[in-house]
């Protein structure tokens, strides 16, 4: 692909947050080319006696690709790099005096110093270090041919230049370094968020395999004793009932083949029973054992075992935050049903002081990624967010009906 199709390279310092700094390279490039252009006319001719053409050509040549420096400096290097030898050996053939610095006059320097600086900004190590010795070597080749002798000051060129080039290249990788470090910190984030949102769903698909394994074993075994329970079946009834518990076991065992990877062998707690509605209440008592006033209001209501652990992972999730982050604030805890759904809301106030060290630094929503999924797998819908008083509130609400559970 052609520089074309790509597009234009990006101006120096253009990934900077603050405007200022992206319009630095532009306001230092414009004024070293107002201030070198007509002063390096004056100095060439004046000081060095060069005719008017010819010094206006070259200040033209090592001025004007400045401003181009701040969007392609190596090309702006080319240019420039070749109107300072080309000035070096026109002012060969000029009489000038031995106090006159020689093969590059200051004004040529201090543009060549900033040029490397924009080099050093954009270019890659090789690169820098590629210019660095092609402005030695011209440096040195030129010096055996001063018309008064080469001494130290004559190699001013070469050490600012590389000078100038270690800057800008130390710079560069800096931002480099700060840039992939903001890359790779926000890949873990999302990465994080992404593996905490697939752990609660398989937590999510072994819950309900228990709930539905439950149930489909309790439809075999009623299929399969109806006969001895139920005297006088005529045959064709039986062999309804036999159907069933054949066609039930199948799906049982398609399922379990299924789904029962998502145990793996350490997670032996979730081998217990799953808990619902009624151990919502050692939830809250355990929660007032650490130092949180909770008010609790339960709700005895007789819903599908899938609504009741969803409720309980809630509450769950919802005090821990509250311990983590509002040490002890006030809570409400509530669950309540009206026939159609279950509604969940736990509420708390602002902690009673803000805690000097809180128990964990930068919370990552991960808690409520899990809480949204597990509503949301249920047709249900979450309400979450902080309050104008500083205390958070948490509502959930769940349908009821049969068909999203069973």
């Amino acid at each position: 692909m052609t520089s074309a199709e790509e597009g234009p390279p990006p101006a120096l310092l253009a990934g900077a947050s603050r405007r200022w700094v992206r319009l630095l390279p532009w306001a230092v490039a414009f004024v070293l080319c107002v201030a070198l252009l007509p002063t390096t006319i004056v100095v060439l001719t004046a000081d060095y006696g060069l005719t008017g053409g010819v010094a206006g050509g070259l200040a033209v040549a090592q001025a004007a690709p400045l401003l181009l420096a701040v969007v392609r400096p190596l090309q702006a290097w080319y240019v420039v790099f070749v109107a300072d030898v080309a000035g070096a050996l026109a002012l060969l053939t000029v009489d000038f005096q031995e106090r006159l610095l020689w093969p590059f006059p200051p004004m040529e320097i201090v543009g060549y110093v900033g040029l490397c600086l924009a080099l050093g900004l954009r270019e890659r190590r090789r690169t820098l270090l590629l210019v660095w010795l092609a402005t030695a070597a011209v440096n040195v080749a030129l010096g055996f041919v001063a018309p008064h002798g080469f001494g130290a000051m004559g190699l001013l060129f070469t050490i600012l230049g590389g000078v100038a080039l270690l800057l800008g290249g130390a710079l560069h990788e800096r931002s480099e370094v700060q840039r992939r470090l903001v890359e790779q910190e926000t890949i873990s984030e999302a990465e994080r968020g992404r593996r905490t949102l697939l752990e609660e769903r398989a937590r999510i698909a072994r819950e309900l395999h228990d709930v539905v394994a439950h149930h489909m074993s309790v439809i075999t075994v009623q299929a399969d004793t109806a006969a001895y329970r139920l005297d006088g079946l005529p045959p064709d009834v039986r062999e309804e009932f036999t159907s069933i518990a054949a066609t039930a076991r199948e799906s049982l065992g398609e399922m379990r083949r299924l789904l029962g990877v998502l145990r793996n062998e350490e997670a032996h707690g979730e081998l217990a029973p799953q808990p619902g509605l009624t151990r919502i209440g050692q939830l809250v008592e355990a929660v007032a054992k650490a130092g949180v006033p909770v008010e609790f209001a339960p709700c005895d209501a007789d819903v599908p075992e899938a609504v009741g652990l969803s409720a309980y992972r809630i509450v769950q999730e919802a005090l821990a935050n509250v311990v983590r982050h509002a040490p002890g604030a006030p809570t409400q805890v509530s669950v309540s049903e009206d026939g159609e759904r279950l509604t969940v809301l736990v509420v708390n106030g602002p902690p009673p002081e803000p805690p000097a060290a809180p128990l964990e630094e930068g919370g990552t929503g991960h808690g409520l990624i899990g809480m949204r999924e597990r509503v949301r797998l249920a047709d249900g819908t979450l309400d979450a967010g902080p309050l104008p008083d500083g205390g958070f509130r948490v509502a959930a609400r769940i349908p009821l009906t049969e068909r999203h559970f069973t």
